[in-house]
């Protein structure tokens, strides 16, 4: 098998989330497990349940992470996070890179479910990769509305080299 590399927006989006070996993370669209797998070689007794909405997103992160799947710490679920229910009251953090979700449209009931269930203390890392530089401000002002209305106060990272906007929501 070949190896496969980890993104350098990717590494520093989960660097700047400094995982912790006990957190419980959420992780909205894992396509390829890039994130998945950076992100579960950082846990000792933490999870991280990962989903996306794409069958073919949940197949590569079950395969490229399969050692962290066989050693329970890692759930990889295909399912958009409208239908997630967590079981519990658990999540320490929430981590999505590239989901449009929180700027498109109204993201409401999704946003109340992560307030929800995100422990006091925790926090939701919404990351954009700024490809297209006009669209910063909108991505900016709709998600951190979505999150603020929730309940969430409101950090703006902004990265420039890789070009990657960071949103943090904590609760």
């Amino acid at each position: 098998m070949a190896v496969q590399t980890i993104p350098a927006r990717i590494r520093w989006a989960v660097d700047f989330m400094d995982v912790q070996p006990n957190d419980h993370i959420l992780e909205i669209g894992c396509g390829p497990g890039a994130a998945a797998e950076l992100i579960c070689s950082r846990l000792e007794t933490g999870r991280l349940f990962a989903i996306d909405r794409s069958e073919s997103g949940v197949d590569r992160t079950r395969r490229r992470c399969a050692k962290f799947v066989e050693a329970g710490r890692l759930t990889v679920r295909q399912i958009d996070l409208a239908t997630l229910r967590v079981p519990v009251k658990r999540l320490t953090k929430v981590f999505a890179f590239n989901v449009n979700l929180f700027w498109v449209r109204d993201c409401a009931d999704e946003v109340a479910l992560l307030h929800e269930r995100v422990l006091p203390g925790g926090s939701v890392y919404l990351y954009y990769d700024a490809s297209r530089p006009e669209q910063v401000p909108t991505m900016v002002e709709k998600a951190s509305a979505a999150l603020q209305l929730a309940g969430f106060r409101i950090s703006v990272v902004e990265q420039k080299a890789p070009a990657v906007v960071g949103i943090i929501g904590r609760r």
